[in-house]
């Protein structure tokens, strides 16, 4: 990607490839748009592919494959122990994070559910800069807690600091004295805190933060998922960073952790995962893990074909083009969206372009769900499916009250190498539209409510007939057009 200034003084960003394989989208009309997520329970991940127009859900799983990533999976060696295969993506591992050892795991929860049976027990706490869904799931069903350390600013939606993922050294120092280090089994960094927008932390922060484990033995545990977006901000924005290569940067702050893992659902255009360090006695100590929940070590729950994609796709993220395109696209589409006057997460982040429900639809209280109401209603005008990332996506306390996030937000996830900038602009004008209209979208509550992960497949229902009016009015302004 780069970003080009047109002779007319525009800047847009400019895919650096070309299109060779197409997939056939659907637009469903809106009638349609109205019974899928009604049948759906207002939950946008239980919509079929089928009644969706575009999948800006997630970026997990969807990225783009290159066609030397393509090529690669046509030599995979489908032994089941000793496989070359293995080699080739533990060599590439090696040279992406310096990691001697790398444990394969089949995606990036697998690898959170492994760290949590190996380190955490009952009253243990782990300090983050924030919390993901999955993995403070793991750390609480080990009897653990999890304690969130940004800075205060980072959960203003709108802002100029340009490393809102950072932690705050004075909290993770405050929580370590009342703690105490023997509580506290490892500190997780979390690279494009996702819950928050997307915003990355710098490298001299991780540096920082790894420094105050060290001198209190602790381990530090990077969940490099969302790196390749990370290492985007970290080059452009970080002055000491801006000549170093991607690869450079990648090997400075790997070898400041003691474990890294990672979904490459997100981080090398694969599925898969998996778990490195250079400690070899913590490697030791999780390989029982991989064999007992995963599989045997040389392979660990993926396909030998998309292990070889992997190692494709780790070499390519290392490339400037690459780790561009998804930060200058959802930049592109956050600026176009903002010039329109919906709310939205600044400074734009990784992942995604994240709608500030909070303040979009501003008369709908947090326990109706904003952000979820939000997101359906982007559905039902656009066909575009998107993820809430609010109150919906907590889990309730073991008293059954429930806890309000401290941010509502509706991601329109950005799969690299997969949409065009006329998509895009798609998605911005119907979301304009839906802006302009905001006042017609209700609430939520729920109808089925599990336990735990409710988010994935919880269904509520519209609070009065909101939905029915807003599809009569985009019928209205927009007759047959889809």
């Amino acid at each position: 990607m780069a970003n080009i200034k047109f002779f007319g003084g525009e800047t847009i960003p400019l895919e650096m490839h070309k299109v060779r394989i197409v997939q056939k989208l659907n637009l469903p009309p809106v009638e349609l748009r109205l019974e899928a997520i009604k049948e759906a329970g207002n939950n946008t991940f239980l919509l079929t592919n089928r009644d969706i127009f575009l999948d800006m859900l997630t970026d997990s799983g969807v990225n783009a494959m290159s066609d030397l990533q393509l090529s690669a999976m046509m030599r995979a060696d489908d032994s089941y122990a000793g496989s070359m295969t293995f080699d080739r993506l533990k060599s590439k591992i090696s040279k992406v994070f310096g990691a001697k050892c790398f444990l394969p795991a089949h995606q990036g929860r697998a690898c959170e559910n492994i760290l949590a049976q190996a380190f955490v027990k009952p009253g243990n706490v782990v300090p983050m800069n924030y919390h993901f869904t999955t993995t403070k799931t793991h750390i609480t069903h080990m009897g653990g807690r999890v304690v969130e350390l940004l800075h205060d600013d980072a959960i203003e939606p709108t802002s100029t600091n340009p490393f809102k993922g950072n932690f705050d050294l004075d909290k993770l120092r405050a929580v370590i004295a009342k703690e105490g280090r023997e509580n506290i089994p490892f500190i997780r960094l979390e690279a494009g805190t996702n819950l928050i927008g997307g915003q990355p932390f710098s490298l001299e922060n991780a540096i920082a933060v790894s420094k105050i484990a060290k001198e209190h033995d602790i381990l530090t545990v990077l969940d490099a998922s969302l790196w390749q977006d990370n290492l985007y901000f970290v080059k452009t924005r970080e002055a000491r960073c801006m000549d170093m290569t991607p690869l450079e940067i990648t090997r400075e702050l790997a070898s400041h952790m003691d474990i890294i893992y990672f979904s490459a659902r997100k981080l090398g255009f694969a599925r898969g995962g998996g778990i490195c360090s250079n400690n070899e006695e913590i490697c030791q100590r999780l390989k029982e893990f991989v064999t007992m929940y995963e599989g045997f070590l040389t392979y660990g729950g993926m396909s030998v074909r998309e292990m070889e994609a992997m190692a494709v796709g780790l070499e390519e993220t290392m490339d400037e083009d690459v780790i561009s395109q998804g930060p200058q696209f959802i930049e592109f589409m956050c600026n176009e969206l903002e010039k329109r006057g919906v709310p939205v997460v600044t400074p734009a982040g990784g992942l995604g372009c994240h709608v500030n429900a909070m303040s979009f639809v501003d008369h709908i209280g947090q326990r109706e769900y904003p952000a979820g109401a939000l997101a359906a209603a982007i559905y039902i005008a656009s066909g575009i499916r998107g993820m809430e990332r609010g109150t919906m996506s907590e889990q309730r306390n073991e008293d059954g009250s429930e806890p309000l996030s401290e941010m509502e937000l509706v991601r329109l996830a950005m799969p690299r190498r997969v949409f065009t900038l006329s998509q895009v602009s798609y998605a911005v004008d119907r979301i304009s539209w839906l802006h302009e209209h905001r006042r017609l979208i209700g609430g939520l509550r729920f109808v089925e409510e599990p336990k735990t992960l409710r988010f994935f497949f919880g269904k509520l229902e519209a609070i009065g007939g909101w939905q029915e009016k807003l599809a009569e009015q985009f019928r209205k302004d927009f007759g047959d057009s889809l």
